[in-house]
């Protein structure tokens, strides 16, 4: 427990001390986030505020992890600092798609063939329970890649990635907690308590964004730790089994992972690549229904947090039924979002020269991004 507590203490020490010389640097350099059509913020932001979460967290992690007891862990921080790099490169020059997915599929290859971290049954979802050894690794391959980029793809407003990472990593943290595994107890714990810092800097309005860097490692861990959770949960001689484990796991990582798949599949259905961007998030369908920044982050994490205790409350129902329960739900939402969403208006306006009697058509829509900055 000493452990637990000093790995909070630290990662969130250290980042809510660098966030600040982070801001500054990045003013002097001009290393900022420069807004755009797709973008909502109206004024230039620095975007490196996953260097202070990284530094937070590494830090906790080197300090409080018992690394003879627990080798697997120097693979995981390994792949951590993949990640950070990929993303800090991003943030800073930017990478192509391609580029981005090969860094990610590296860091996955430590964490599963290094770590051991791999999912070797579904635990009776859709009937299945024990996988081939092949499908198994594709499996986990496909969870890390979707669960790094889910993070990284729901960072659209300000501290929704951050309260959701947050979330996620203190549920997992508490029940690795309870059952004796505390060094994946502090793996989450570490990075909780560098959002936590770091969510101090990024609520509306944010004073610094987390950028990829940050965004790719709250991915990174939480597959990490969702995979081990979705393994030991239903083990015979853990001292607090879940029965259903993988829906349980799933409800954590609910609004990020529906929200991407979804996303995905209408940029597939448009013959558009599944990275390109677009204002097709559940955030932005909230924008536009004139919700502020902060509410929309509280009401997703209201929402995630409600999936996870009714989840658990019938975990008895078997992961089939709960999963598609959870996707069933997610889904009304969404199309309740897109069916009652502003329509554009129109108005005849008579031109301003006296001679010229034709009419123009114009739209107009609510714009929510100025009716926040005002």
């Amino acid at each position: 427990m000493f452990d637990v507590l000093l790995s909070i203490a630290i990662s969130f020490t250290i980042t809510f001390l660098a966030i600040p010389v982070i801001i500054t640097v990045a003013e002097r350099k001009k290393l900022f986030d420069l807004p755009n059509e797709r973008k909502i913020h109206q004024n230039p932001i620095p975007s490196l505020g996953g260097l202070g979460i990284y530094a937070g967290f590494v830090m906790a992690c080197l300090i409080a992890i018992q690394f003879h007891t627990s080798p697997e862990f120097q693979y995981f921080l390994a792949a951590s600092f993949v990640i950070f790099f990929l993303g800090l490169k991003d943030d800073i020059l930017v990478i192509s798609p391609i580029k981005k997915f090969i860094g990610q599929v590296l860091a996955a290859f430590l964490i599963i063939y290094k770590g051991n971290v791999q999912i070797r049954s579904m635990h009776g979802f859709m009937g299945i329970h024990e996988l081939p050894e092949s499908f198994s690794l594709l499996l986990t391959y496909f969870t890390i890649i979707v669960i790094v980029n889910s993070f990284n793809l729901i960072d659209g407003i300000d501290g929704l990635a951050g309260s959701l990472g947050l979330m996620a990593s203190t549920v997992f943290g508490f029940y690795f907690l309870q059952i004796n595994m505390p060094a994946y107890s502090i793996l989450a714990f570490a990075l909780a308590g560098s959002l936590a810092a770091f969510l101090i800097f990024n609520f509306h309005p944010a004073k610094i964004f987390m950028g990829d860097t940050g965004s790719l490692l709250i991915g990174l861990i939480n597959s990490i730790l969702v995979v081990k959770f979705i393994e030991v949960a239903n083990a015979v001689n853990v001292p607090y089994p879940i029965v259903a484990s993988p829906a349980i796991g799933f409800a954590i990582l609910m609004i990020p992972l529906l929200d991407t798949l979804r996303v995905f599949a209408i940029r597939i259905v448009n013959r558009r690549s599944p990275f390109s961007p677009d204002r097709n998030h559940v955030h932005h369908l909230l924008l536009d229904k004139g919700l502020s920044h902060r509410s929309i982050t509280l009401t997703l994490v209201t929402i995630n947090l409600l999936a996870i205790v009714v989840s658990y409350a019938l975990r008895d129902s078997g992961c089939t039924w709960i999963i598609l329960a959870i996707v069933l739900i997610f889904f009304s939402g969404i199309a309740a979002l897109y069916y009652t969403r502003p329509r554009p208006r129109l108005f005849v306006a008579r031109s301003v020269e006296p001679d010229n009697k034709n009419s123009r058509i114009v739209p107009l829509t609510k714009d929510t991004i100025l009716e926040q900055k005002n």
